[in-house]
């Protein structure tokens, strides 16, 4: 099919009228649509999943996240993020996710409500109960004061200042055995 100069100057003209009148109405904001991200609060932080550590930018209103998205001046992902980043939202927003504590008892099998106040302290006294049965302080001649019956798994999520209170704590314990996702 051969084309004429006429159709070729028909052609241009009706795309450049079209590409003419598409940007016109594109920035004198013709929207479908409004805004969702109107009227919110934006801050940026880190993903909690992987050890690469991508920046991502947070919308929120009235103290509830509206969406997440990868930051564009982050320079690891430069905006770009993974299955698992892009779907971050659901941890704020999810009405399957437990906003309470659940607890099942030995051999129990309902779940039960219980307080915070209530978990810390027992978290606590099994803690403390967990050191005091395997508490190792003299190996031969030698004091090593270590606790052999916990360990601690610190996470990509956990920032510097956080890994560095978590290993204090753990040290302060006698917890040797240390590890982070990232090494597993």
């Amino acid at each position: 099919m051969s084309i004429t100069r006429r159709d070729f100057l028909r052609l241009s003209g009706v795309t450049a009228a079209g590409a003419f009148f598409g940007g016109v109405s594109f920035l004198s904001g013709c929207k479908s649509a409004p805004d969702k991200l109107q009227g919110t609060r934006e801050s940026t932080t880190i993903c909690p999943y992987c050890g690469v550590g991508c920046g991502l930018i947070v919308s929120a209103r009235n103290g509830k996240v509206v969406n997440i998205e990868g930051d564009p001046d982050h320079p690891i992902n430069q905006g770009s993020l993974c299955s698992k980043g892009s779907a971050l939202f659901q941890i704020s927003d999810n009405p399957r996710r437990l906003s309470k504590v659940q607890y099942r008892k030995p051999y129990g099998t309902d779940w039960e409500e219980i307080s915070w106040d209530q978990a810390v302290k027992m978290i606590a006294r099994k803690v403390k109960d967990t050191r005091d049965a395997t508490f190792i302080e003299k190996e031969g001649d030698v004091t090593v004061n270590r606790c052999a019956g916990i360990a601690s798994l610190g996470g990509a999520a956990l920032d510097n200042e956080e890994c560095y209170t978590l290993s204090k704590f753990a040290r302060m314990l006698g917890i040797t055995y240390l590890e982070h996702q990232a090494r597993i």
